[in-house]
């Protein structure tokens, strides 16, 4: 089948007159060994003339798999932009051929965003408040430790409590988990570092881990959108229910928000980003009035909660990046 694919698509290039003629020979094939007369293998369907490609045919051939430049790309592109929801509306009802998949426009456009972060990202400007004393003020994330001598909550503990300073500065409360100990050498290391290079190692570690992180908040939003979604569909009975719907509908509003991250950190002028801004303030919204139905009241009540939720996990991913940057350098 390979074989008969291949062939029918040289047979297009070569009536469009963009191909040479197929290269054939014969004896046995250096996929499978069994022998061969011709272009293509009929065992193993690979073709029997085996050449370097040039460069420009090694990078179309890359491109085109992974990215779908036969035009696939600027069309999902458009619909994606201009049509919040829509993409994942046309996805469920089987029509799929024309647009690229939602699992690979996320991933694209999540390694771009992160890629053109890291190359036109500069070191970050550190500012102190000298009214905030010396190291500037310590911001906490988790429940704070029981003050000296209270007896605190009954039963309570410290899920995580690590802070940072304005001098850059990580500090690791004792009270925290014991399976956080083994960060505390590396934290050493890194707080000794001069602030000007504890910035530059942040800010290249979470842009090197970010696309990790946004992968891993993907299957989070479609857990928040399947639990503000459960419950009887009679009203609105083609509503999606399977986890797996509301995973493409992430993809795609996941991707959305790369593409339009992507444009705000390239384009300069004041007046398209502040557009940008507001259609993305209204795309999550819209799309969930596409793709799920229902009346903007309950639209805009199921959007609080899961809003609010993923921002918990949003702040527990940055979290995991700020240790990547100090464990892994």
């Amino acid at each position: 089948m390979r074989g008969v694919a291949t062939l029918n698509t040289w047979i297009v290039e070569r009536v469009r007159g963009r191909s040479r003629p197929l290269p054939t020979r014969v004896g046995p094939c250096a996929n499978c060994g069994a022998p061969v007369d011709g272009a293509f293998c009929a065992r193993c369907g690979q073709e029997t003339a085996i050449e370097l490609p040039t460069a420009r045919q090694f990078l179309r051939d890359a491109a085109g798999r992974y990215v779908a430049l036969d035009g696939r790309l600027w069309r999902t592109i458009a619909v994606l932009c201009a049509r919040p929801g829509v993409l994942t509306r046309e996805y469920l009802a089987g029509r799929r051929r024309r647009y690229v998949r939602p699992g690979r426009l996320f991933l694209v456009l999540s390694l771009a965003l992160f890629a053109v972060l890291r190359l036109g990202t500069s070191a970050p400007l550190i500012v102190v408040d000298p009214s905030d004393g010396p190291d500037g003020p310590r911001i906490a994330i988790g429940a704070p430790p029981p003050a000296p001598g209270s007896q605190g909550a009954p039963g309570g503990t410290t899920v995580l409590d690590i802070g940072l300073t304005n001098n850059l500065d990580i500090i690791l409360d004792d009270s925290s988990p014991a399976w956080l100990a083994p960060l505390r050498p590396r934290i050493a290391a890194f707080n000794a570092l001069p602030r000007e290079q504890k910035a530059n190692q942040l800010l290249d570690g979470m842009l090197r881990y970010g696309p990790y992180a946004a992968v891993a908040l993907l299957p989070v939003f479609a857990a928040l959108m399947q639990l503000a979604y459960v419950g009887r569909r009679r009203a609105h009975p083609t509503r999606p229910s399977r986890y797996a719907a509301h995973l493409v509908f992430g993809a795609h509003n996941h991707a959305y928000m790369m593409l339009a991250m992507l444009a705000f950190s390239v384009l300069p002028l004041g007046p398209v980003r502040v557009a940008v801004m507001l259609w993305s303030l209204a795309y999550l919204p819209w799309s969930m009035r596409t793709v799920y139905g229902g009346r903007w009241i309950g639209i805009a009540a199921r959007l609080v909660v899961v809003a609010a939720m993923y921002l918990v996990c949003f702040v527990a991913a940055c979290i995991g990046l700020l240790i990547a940057a100090v464990m892994l350098r």
